[in-house]
């Protein structure tokens, strides 16, 4: 009996699958409740669980809290373009995607006093932002800003930021330096949440800071994507060393 369960999560995936694949069941279509399939398929709860959890570690399945288990859309991917760091204006303003998008004012604690180079407890400007392709996340992204350099209402919802914010863009006058540090990586439990993919997937992982012409930080942002809904661009360009050059 110990191997049971086991084969009968895989059998269950399974057929679900082959029920997606077919067209039997269409993207977008909801799932019967997890009571209902566990029924269908004389199994527990919890075995039936553990089989969507296979299906949604492959990308096919998702669960929207509060509403159930859907069949995913296939999902357009969108383009990161480093560099001034910004969403890509032409995927980015598809009709079907759009932003949400948060503010507040929050202290700066650990990670953020290092990025900003700030004391501990110092205001911070923060934009919470999430890109959507219907109900399914994109990426997202936390955009801080020290309080004292923030433009006057940035934290209003007719703030000239908007705009930028929407973008991921940084938000600020166009800094002196952008620079970029991008991993791929497990995303944490918030991220997992927020952009609804399992604890097993992947996520590209993108810190970016940007600085004023006197070095000081401007802005520090910190951008998550599901592996398979993003490619990032960055364009390099040929430094010429100035030894050489003089010799």
């Amino acid at each position: 009996m110990t191997g049971s369960v086991p084969t009968r999560r895989h059998a269950i995936a399974d057929d679900l699958r082959s029920q997606i694949m077919t067209g039997r069941i269409q993207p977008g279509e909801r799932l019967p409740s997890e009571a209902g399939l566990a029924d269908r398929y004389k199994v527990s709860t919890a075995t039936l669980r553990n089989a969507l959890a296979v299906l949604q570690r492959e990308g096919l399945v998702e669960k929207i809290h509060g509403k159930g288990n859907f069949v995913r859309r296939p999902l357009r991917k969108i383009l990161y373009v480093g560099g001034w760091g910004t969403l890509d204006p032409w995927t980015a303003a598809e009709p079907a995607l759009s932003v949400t998008v948060r503010t507040a004012t929050v202290r700066a604690h650990g990670l953020l006093t290092t990025l900003l180079k700030v004391p501990t407890g110092s205001p911070l400007a923060e934009f919470s932002c999430v890109s959507l392709e219907g109900e399914s996340p994109h990426g997202l992204a936390r955009i801080y800003v020290p309080r004292d350099l923030a433009p006057a209402g940035v934290l209003d919802d007719a703030s000239s930021c908007r705009e930028a914010v929407t973008r991921f863009a940084v938000t600020g006058p166009q800094p002196t330096a952008v620079r970029e540090t991008v991993c791929a990586r497990p995303p944490t439990p918030d991220e997992a949440s927020s952009l609804r993919i399992g604890s097993a997937g992947a996520v590209l992982a993108i810190t970016r800071i940007a600085t004023d012409s006197a070095g000081r930080v401007v802005e520090a942002a910190l951008l998550a994507f599901p592996g398979d809904r993003v490619d990032a661009v960055f364009t390099t360009h040929h430094v010429i060393d100035e030894r050489q050059t003089q010799g």
